[in-house]
């Protein structure tokens, strides 16, 4: 993937348009019915509740929350937890489907498939799920939005169950560029602290407005292989570079809108050295290079914050000390233990006083 110009990251922008318009197969917000066709739609019933079936164009659900560098791109469960999620991992197993259980249902290319339905066909499947604190979720299949040849994956869009509002909801954070944000279906499950697991017959549904959605439409798609090496660990690296998350820790130390440049060992994508409206690469310094547990070594922080605050909050991690990785980019802060060769990615973004000015170019 060498195309420069496609790798200039605003971290919080929404996903770019695919290449051709997919065919939708839920309602647009113009399609929605009105409230009083909604009442008296079909009910199912669940234990002694008597509740809507999912899939019917509930009501957009908009988060006020600050954005920051969503993990999941989900909503929170609890408000004040940076990493607190309404749902962080999927079962394969228990997957209703009109009543009748799926079987053999695994992840394809990026695509979610079973044994006896042909992909397209799982819309309207039910999901067993769980939030962050670990209560059992159902979610519901809406929606398949099959992506171009060169990136054969599909986004879905998705509905969970919110016992709170008695109503089926969007769990993934809308945003004014992606009022109605879908998700991937990615192998693997992720912690409070970032960290990734393999987990046997559990994915993760990953929302547009997240880093693990983000790093796989970017190109490190964690299925995928270059060169016979897989890509897992670049998509995990890239999870901690594009939250900022130096520690390691799960805390991201970024904000909205935030540009980036990434570049890797394995090429997956190159340094950007060409201009553009949007981005100077002369203006921008290096940051730091990322491995899959955080950051391995750094030169300065995103948000201006003192390099020796971050000393501070992982104090066991870090020590002050030279790394000449070359290209121009050196780190003054360094592992304790471990060889540069733990870095899979490297990044480069403006200081804070060269994002306050980029911010205030028209």
């Amino acid at each position: 993937m060498k195309n420069p110009l496609l790798l200039l990251v605003c971290l919080l922008a929404g996903a770019p348009a695919l290449a051709s318009a997919p065919q939708r197969k839920h309602p647009q917000p113009q399609e929605l019915a009105p409230k009083s066709r909604q009442a008296s739609m079909p009910t199912s019933l669940t234990g002694n509740r008597q509740r809507v079936p999912p899939c019917q164009g509930q009501t957009l659900q908009r988060s006020v929350w600050p954005q920051g560098a969503l993990l999941w791109g989900t909503r929170r469960k609890e408000i004040a937890e940076e990493t607190s999620s309404v749902l962080s991992s999927v079962a394969m197993s228990g997957v209703q489907l009109g009543g009748t259980a799926l079987k053999g249902v695994r992840i394809e290319d990026g695509r979610l498939v079973a044994s006896s339905v042909e992909p397209e066909g799982l819309v309207g499947a039910v999901f067993q799920g769980t939030a962050s604190d670990g209560q059992s979720v159902e979610v519901a299949l809406c929606g398949a939005d099959p992506t171009t040849k060169n990136q054969p994956m599909t986004w879905y869009h998705i509905e969970f169950w919110n016992a709170q509002s008695g109503a089926w909801e969007n769990p993934c954070v809308a945003t004014t560029r992606v009022p109605t944000p879908r998700a991937l279906a990615v192998p693997g499950i992720w912690d409070e602290a970032g960290a990734r697991h393999e987990v046997p017959e559990k994915f993760t549904f990953a929302c547009e407005s997240g880093v693990i959605a983000k790093c796989t439409q970017w190109g490190y798609r964690p299925w995928a292989k270059k060169n016979g090496r897989s890509l897992a660990d670049l998509h995990q690296a890239c999870t901690r570079m594009a939250r900022a998350d130096y520690c390691g820790d799960g805390r991201s130390h970024t904000r909205e809108n935030n540009l980036i440049d990434m570049y890797d060992s394995l090429e997956v994508i190159t340094r950007t050295t060409e201009a553009s409206q949007s981005w100077a690469p002369e203006r921008a310094s290096f940051e730091a290079a990322w491995a899959p547990d955080g950051a391995w070594c750094l030169a300065r922080t995103r948000e201006g914050q003192a390099v020796e605050k971050i000393l501070e909050q992982c104090p066991d991690r870090f020590e002050v000390g030279v790394e000449d990785l070359g290209g121009g980019d050196r780190c003054t802060v360094r592992r304790k233990s471990g060889h540069a060769g733990s870095a899979l990615l490297r990044n480069r973004s403006y200081s804070k006083g060269e994002q306050l000015l980029q911010e205030s170019t028209p």
